[in-house]
């Protein structure tokens, strides 16, 4: 499980050094793609523990789109 989440993990970093770099084109592709990547995992998680991380993740993306495209997200995104 922790290579799943190590390779999320850098992947997150990725789009927070976009944004520090002012390059919201890119950090928004490169969101759009791991949350991608957290719906696949997240239909295919068979432990509890799997489900929280990835929802940890999803909120952490969430937040990040609020801050790259500056607004507040609508409920259900």
């Amino acid at each position: 499980m922790n290579t799943k989440f190590e390779s999320l993990k850098a992947s997150v970093q990725e789009i927070i050094d976009l944004i520090a770099a002012e390059d919201n084109r890119e950090a928004n592709n490169k969101l759009l793609e791991v949350s991608d990547v957290l719906d696949e995992m997240i239909d295919f998680a068979e432990e509890d523990e799997e489900v929280r991380e990835i929802s940890r993740y999803q909120v952490l993306l969430n937040q990040l789109h609020v801050k790259i495209n500056g607004e507040e997200p609508v409920d259900g995104e």
